[in-house]
């Protein structure tokens, strides 16, 4: 079977909304190549190179995203990618740079691209409970864990990206066996199984892409907690009667802060809010609209380039 990569020349602050509308029209791989990443691995020590050229380590904000799109269905994908990112920089382009967003393409041979691309992904450990597995992958299970498996095939929301880890942290403090939680824009479900695991009562998972209600239904089958798990389409909350101790949204600054009015009203007193998915330049701005809300800023977070919140109403 043959592969179109389809590769979209965008910015670091662009990459993950450009992937997310990746996500949408591929089951075969999204990934972003960002100089960021290599500037982290230095920083950190996590990885030694015996040479690297140093035009690798210079950030000019780039970044490459990059989707698999079987051959047989390119032709009518990309015209409905380019739609969709034409849309998100018209709608996003005020508060994000998307940079130039060109499409380039290129076929890759052989039959065994999924495989090569699942050997990227292991088992995560995300704060002290939590471990993140690919579903095809064999994990035993330690003492005081709790194993959420993913299909990483289908969603956005795999655990590695700083927004969802540090929600994924924030949230291991706060569940109790009496938490109903509710998880904005779920993509592949992660935090609101996560919640169940942990020994929430109830999480009702809202997401508007077809795909990631999909996603998010099959995970919560394949960890078995489909029955403390609903998982619906729609725009944010939308007309959802749900009262929430623990509300998470995961998401980017500008729907944080359209949500802001609505979220108080499915929140209980004394519930808490946690929201990700924020860079510096808009932190203030998610600040002030959810403290107008009656939201009382209680922990703060920063990973890279990310911020994530915790509200008390």
């Amino acid at each position: 079977m043959k592969f179109t990569e389809l590769t979209i020349h965008t910015t670091s602050e662009g990459s993950e909304l450009v992937a997310d509308v990746l996500w949408r029209y591929t089951n075969y791989g999204v990934a972003i190549s960002d100089v960021k990443d290599v500037i982290a691995l230095q920083r950190n020590k996590a990885m030694y190179w015996d040479y690297i050229d140093d035009s690798l380590t210079k950030d000019g904000g780039e970044a490459l995203v990059k989707a698999f799109v079987a051959l047989n269905e390119t032709e009518n994908v990309v015209p409905l990618i380019r739609g969709d990112l034409e849309e998100l920089k018209v709608n996003g382009g005020d508060f994000v740079s998307f940079g130039t967003l060109e499409c380039t393409r290129r076929i890759v041979e052989g039959d065994d691209w999924i495989e090569i691309w699942k050997k990227h992904f292991r088992p995560l450990h995300i704060g002290e409970k939590i471990v993140v597995c690919p579903e095809w992958i064999k994990y035993e299970k330690q003492p005081d864990e709790q194993v959420v498996l993913l299909d990483s095939n289908m969603a956005f929301g795999t655990g590695e990206h700083e927004t969802t880890s540090m929600c994924l942290k924030l949230l291991q403090e706060y569940i109790t066996p009496q938490s109903v939680c509710v998880d904005v824009g779920c993509g592949s479900g992660i935090l609101g199984i996560s919640a169940v695991k942990l020994g929430a009562k109830f999480a009702y998972l809202t997401d508007i892409d077809d795909i990631a209600v999909k996603s998010a239904t099959h995970n919560s089958e394949i960890n078995g907690v489909s029955d403390r798990i609903k998982v619906v389409r729609s725009d944010l909350l939308g007309d959802a009667e749900i009262n929430a101790d623990l509300v998470f949204a995961n998401i980017t600054a500008e729907i944080l802060c359209r949500l802001a009015p609505s979220v108080t009203s499915h929140l209980k007193r004394g519930g808490t809010l946690v929201l990700s998915g924020i860079i510096e330049s808009r932190l203030n701005m998610v600040l002030d609209a959810f403290s107008a809300q009656g939201l009382k800023l209680e922990k703060q977070l920063k990973e890279g380039e990310w911020f994530a919140l915790s509200f008390k109403l």
